[in-house]
């Protein structure tokens, strides 16, 4: 079938790649995968091939003589008779008819004619699935519904000119195929390196949108700006398409902060009634404490806790005092009296209640109109000694205050009052007051709201507590004015400061016995 030539220059080729049939047959066209190791063996036996035609007997002088019969009892069908019996090929057959009954071989031979026709693209598809190497010769054969032999024929006819390449050095095709097997091995290691990033990039895509449909969250939100406790529920929404040790290097978070995390969160919370109680409070007090307020509340109320856990507690249940910041009120109207030196000179601090007092106004803007408070703050304690509240920032409304403060001295105290530069503070009918209440006067430097940060500070937690981040469109101003004076009541009677040993104002007094 093959020439001497053509089977020792594939021999060759077949010891320089490796004893690789299937590469072989690939580069040469020829022969099939199982006749290559035949003839290797022969090469190795001999030391050479045979030279002329060989025949082998595959089949006995018996088997022969059982197919010929089957195939005249049988309607003289080929290819019924190779299905029976597993063997041989229909042109095999054949030729067994013609040498055991010439005659009869002879006049049913000559028009013997294949049953299956393949067209010439489904023999040139045969041959490339062929050389590909995947297919043995008898599944494609099968496939195509033909013989084992007729796609070898095939082949020959499409790539009959493959037999006539010359052979080529043996150290240029080991070059070659080290080339090529190093070639298929970097891009098999690039595919797996890019298949590697498309799974990296789709599980931290799936990672951010778990985030924002559990958590909340924002797409463009910092995964490493989340909490352990919000990984861990990320975590679990997603365990069930990715492994865990997948999900921890993307989310940062090591497996024993994992495991504690889940610990905590299947455990009972022991801090339940704990955090009853700090929602109370702090809703009692109308969202003004924060987390150090409230630790002294449960202080006083005999509770024994951590002031961090209070912390904690409130940040997980989001109870967070708002603030803001907004224009002050300002009553500078220009020098209109002598100067009035600073006494007081930042020195907020007082021994004795009505020693030193803080006063100034501030403007509360709401969609119903405007309000002005007028209060005066001892620096004592911080307690508000007298206020007025009204819709006009006029001389009435600091005077009123001042009369009413006054009326709360005894007749030895005669304490400092400080305020700003404002106009209220340099008519004739307050320095009247001032005077015959023998009050001495102290004034802040124009446009230095720090020489009365004291008073400042007290609008400014006042303004925090009750008005700023609060809707007020459907408040008029008569309630507002209310809700104020509540306020103001609140913060002397019931309004707990630190510096004085988590009391209230009067409460401080109080147990100093100076206050009923």
């Amino acid at each position: 079938m093959y020439s001497y030539e053509e089977r020792i220059r594939a021999i060759k080729f077949y010891i320089n790649c490796g004893y690789n049939a299937a590469y072989t047959v690939r580069k040469l066209g020829y022969p099939d995968v199982s006749q290559i190791p035949r003839w290797y063996k022969e090469y190795i036996s001999n030391n050479d091939l045979h030279k002329g035609r060989k025949k082998w007997f595959k089949y006995s002088d018996k088997e022969k003589r059982l197919a010929v019969d089957y195939y005249f009892e049988n309607g003289r069908n080929a290819l019924k008779t190779v299905k029976a019996l597993g063997y041989p090929s229909r042109p095999l057959l054949i030729e067994w008819v013609k040498e055991l009954d010439p005659e009869e071989g002879e006049r049913r031979c000559k028009s013997f004619k294949p049953h299956v026709r393949c067209s010439h693209e489904e023999q040139i598809q045969a041959v490339m699935e062929s050389c590909k190497g995947n297919l043995k010769l008898s599944q494609i054969a099968e496939i195509y519904g033909v013989t084992a032999s007729t796609v070898c024929g095939w082949r020959k006819k499409l790539l009959g000119e493959g037999r006539t390449l010359k052979m080529t050095d043996p150290s240029t095709d080991d070059n070659n195929i080290e080339q090529l097997l190093r070639e298929k091995a970097e891009l098999e290691a690039k595919i797996k390196r890019l298949e590697s990033d498309v799974y990296k990039l789709q599980l931290e895509r799936d990672v951010l949108e778990k985030a924002g449909e559990i958590l909340k969250k924002e797409k463009g939100i910092n995964l490493d700006e989340l909490t352990n406790r919000e990984k861990v529920f990320l975590i679990d929404a997603l365990r069930n398409k990715y492994k865990l040790k997948e999900l921890l290097p993307v989310l940062r978070l090591s497996k024993s902060s994992y495991c504690y995390q889940v610990q905590c969160i299947n455990s009972e919370d022991k801090y339940k009634d704990l955090r009853s109680r700090i929602k109370d409070i702090f809703c009692i007090n109308k969202a003004r404490y924060g987390y150090r307020r409230i630790h002294c509340s449960l202080k006083n109320e005999g509770v024994v806790v951590s002031e961090k856990i209070v912390r904690r507690i409130m940040s997980e249940e989001q109870l967070l005092v708002k603030t803001s910041k907004r224009r002050k009120y300002n009553s500078y109207k220009g020098e209109i009296g002598p100067e009035v030196e600073n006494v007081i000179d930042r020195d907020f601090s007082a021994n004795n209640p009505n020693e030193k007092w803080l006063t100034d106004i501030t403007e509360f803007h709401i969609p119903a109109g405007k309000v002005y408070l007028s209060p005066i703050i001892d620096c004592f304690d911080g307690m508000a000694v007298s206020w007025t509240i009204g819709t006009s920032p006029n001389a009435e409304l600091a005077n009123s205050m001042l009369r009413m403060a006054i009326d709360t001295l005894k007749n030895t105290e005669h304490p400092l009052i400080h305020s700003d530069r404002g106009c209220h503070y340099r008519w004739p009918q307050w320095l009247n007051l001032v005077n015959s209440a023998s009050l001495t006067r102290s004034m802040s430097k124009k446009g230095c709201s720090p020489d009365n940060s004291a008073c400042e500070g007290f609008f400014g937690r006042l303004k925090n507590e009750m008005f700023y981040n609060r809707n007020w469109n459907h408040i008029s101003i008569d309630s507002f004015i209310r809700e104020l004076d509540e306020y103001m009541h609140w913060y002397n009677e019931d309004r707990i400061k630190m510096v004085l040993g988590g009391m209230s104002p009067l409460q401080y007094r109080r147990s100093l016995g100076i206050a009923t």
